[in-house]
């Protein structure tokens, strides 16, 4: 449920309307806005009772909530959400925000090369894995602690902000730490006690889509991120499971617009992980742009032959740069420009 104040409404009675929600056994959210204030009621699993609330003073209009997925819904916050990183790049605003890097952190001079060619190329955010959740023990787990060290060396240098994937609680605390945006993979995004924990980090978090989940599973695990108390969510479509072995998962690029109807939060694709092939990622990239994705994930690699990880599906430098180009003339058909590093 959402209750909407009147302009006139008075601190005290805003106050009234937040103890009845608690009194009832819900959390009354204060929501302040530009005219007027609005408070939604959380914790609720049922309808809530509208009676309470109509005819109190200083109360506009009382709505319910029908989506599962009260806080991450449109019905919650008609106007987008929008993350302003410490570089001062905005994701989820007009702008179109490139991501790019490698998939693992292997080595400083692989890291600095990587993070040269994306900014040099238009990219504003570095990826780059520090642990891998990989699923054969065998394979590169990354570098840990150090990998993220020199995300950081890399930040200092050229300005990007970093993204890097947290796989447990230990992890998400180094990430918290270091990182501009902690990265919730596939695998992890019903990992519930993960999400609660990074909740309390209150820095922005990228929830990627898990490999068989639905658009409402993965829009309620998102919900535990705000009901946790961090609105700095965004979402990233990475291509789910599917029966053809073509391409490595099945980009669902439908679900970047429905998405973006259903929720305030901004969304991101990444086509390297869905499609699986070097060849594939920009074609992709530039169909996701074109539905309204807020950015893109693209992994890049100065020498992807000798990659420790995913070296198949990412670019060449040369590859990144051109990739770039062609989002930002598809961007601009929908008058959106790319961001840009100050």
């Amino acid at each position: 449920m959402l209750i909407t104040m009147k302009r006139s409404a008075t601190a005290d009675q805003i106050q009234h309307v937040c103890d009845i929600i608690e009194a009832m056994g819900f959390e009354a959210r204060p929501m302040p806005g530009g005219v007027r204030t609005a408070i939604g009621v959380v914790g609720n699993e049922r309808p809530v009772s509208e009676a309470p609330f109509r005819g109190l003073e200083g109360v506009s209009r009382v709505i319910a909530v029908s989506a599962p997925y009260k806080q991450v819904s449109r019905e919650w916050r008609p106007k987008p959400t929008t993350i302003e990183l410490k570089n001062g790049v905005v994701i989820g605003g007009p702008d179109v925000v490139v991501m790019g890097g490698p998939c693992a952190v292997e080595s400083e001079q692989q890291l600095m090369t990587a993070a040269k060619v994306v900014a040099e190329a238009g990219g504003v955010v570095l990826r780059g894995g520090a642990f891998k959740p990989r699923t054969s023990p065998y394979s590169f787990q990354g570098l840990g602690d150090r990998g993220l060290d020199l995300l950081a060396m890399a930040r200092e240098e050229y300005g990007l902000a970093i993204i890097t994937e947290a796989v447990d609680i230990e992890s998400a605390d180094l990430v918290a730490e270091k990182a501009d945006i902690i990265q919730i993979g596939a695998r992890n995004m019903q990992n519930y006690g993960l999400l609660r924990h990074i909740a309390t980090k209150r820095k922005p978090v990228m929830l990627k889509r898990g490999m068989s989940a639905t658009i409402k599973e993965w829009l309620l695990a998102a919900e535990y991120l705000l009901s946790g108390g961090n609105e700095q969510v965004i979402l990233c479509e990475r291509g789910i499971r599917g029966f053809d072995d073509a391409t490595r998962n099945v980009m669902d690029v439908s679900a970047i617009a429905v998405v973006k109807e259903l929720s305030h939060l901004p969304v991101i694709a990444d086509p390297s992980h869905a499609t699986g092939r070097r060849s594939l990622v920009a074609p992709v990239a530039r169909a996701s742009v074109a539905v309204g994705a807020d950015g893109v994930i693209v992994e890049t690699h100065p020498m992807p032959h000798e990659a420790l990880s995913d070296g198949p599906q990412a670019l060449f430098p040369n590859q990144f740069k051109d990739m770039v180009a062609s989002l930002e003339a598809i961007a601009a058909t929908m008058k959106r420009p790319l961001a840009a590093l100050a």
